[in-house]
């Protein structure tokens, strides 16, 4: 192992030299500042910190971005600062070797850390918990829409982004070709694909997240790789559904649309467009309509 990385034996050779751990409730940078809550462990509480903070030897190879809380300083039995680490999503630490270091149980020191007064760390996961649960749920109703055939590669472009973003990013990467690939073979006449990718791309305009997902984008990627004029003929030829039209105010409102074709729409598209939105559309659809998006008229 190399004699920089972060390992548990490392960081209790020095919590063994310990006469005093304060941990306070901010970055290095506001860890003195008088409205940051604190606690001071001495004792045979070190011990039990020592447990708490058992890493998983190796760390990850890399080091958040984030400058990191709570801040956890380590004095000598003299009062020197022998160390000063920080906690990372609760779930990490730096400070010990060359790079972060994943906790063995993080949720045990934010309940340790809890009940002795610092709760802003629970908080902070109970709020990361609802929304990681939200996100599931939006990827599942992401799912329920696939188009028939479609199922196994978009599990696999949906699949989120793990620690090493790198080789996530070439798997996305490989999972996007397959699912193009697929939907091509699968609905070879350009009308029909065009439409069934138009009312998978409607599904992220109903959300209240907002915003598009990477998955989202995979999908409004292959229409932006249609005909364009052909994404106009597949919503004249007959009348589109809603979630058609969803999908239709995601794509005409892309910067990769507008760049290359402006805001404009032909009629009846365009009247058609924005008779849906004043009927049915969501608060970010009439923004961009009000904004001179769909062909509309600018507002104030």
């Amino acid at each position: 192992m190399d004699e920089g990385a972060p390992t548990t034996a490392r960081l209790r050779d020095v919590l063994n030299r310990a006469g005093r751990v304060v941990i306070a409730e901010g970055s290095p940078d506001e860890a003195d500042s008088a409205g940051v809550a604190r606690i001071a462990v001495t004792g045979a509480e070190i011990a039990d910190l020592a447990r708490l903070l058992a890493l998983v030897d190796g760390g990850t190879g890399d080091r958040c971005q984030c400058s990191g809380w709570p801040t956890i300083m380590v004095h000598d039995v003299e009062g020197e600062l022998i160390a000063c680490w920080t906690l990372h999503h609760q779930s990490g630490l730096r400070g010990i070797g060359d790079c972060d270091a994943d906790l063995r149980d993080g949720p045990a020191l934010t309940e340790w850390l809890a009940e002795r007064g610092l709760t802003r760390s629970r908080e902070v996961q109970a709020g990361l918990a609802v929304q990681e649960a939200e996100e599931d749920r939006r990827r599942l109703r992401w799912l329920q829409a696939t188009p028939a055939g479609l199922h196994d590669a978009a599990m696999d472009v949906s699949d989120p982004p793990g620690r090493d973003l790198e080789a996530w990013s070439g798997r996305l990467r490989d999972a996007k070709a397959r699912l193009a690939t697929l939907v091509q073979d699968g609905y070879p006449d350009g009308i029909e694909r065009i439409r069934v990718l138009l009312a998978w791309a409607g599904v992220p305009a109903r959300e209240s997240t907002g915003g598009l997902k990477w998955y989202d984008m995979a999908v409004q990627q292959q229409l932006l790789a249609e005909d364009p004029d052909l994404i106009l003929t597949a919503l004249a030829v007959r009348p589109p559904s809603p979630a058609q039209l969803d999908g239709a105010t995601q794509l005409f409102a892309s910067l990769e649309w507008t760049g290359a074709h402006g805001k404009q729409l032909p009629e009846p598209l365009r009247s058609m467009l924005i008779e849906h939105i004043r009927a049915d559309g969501t608060d970010p659809m009439r923004f961009l309509m009000r904004h001179g998006y769909y062909g509309a008229e600018r507002s104030a």
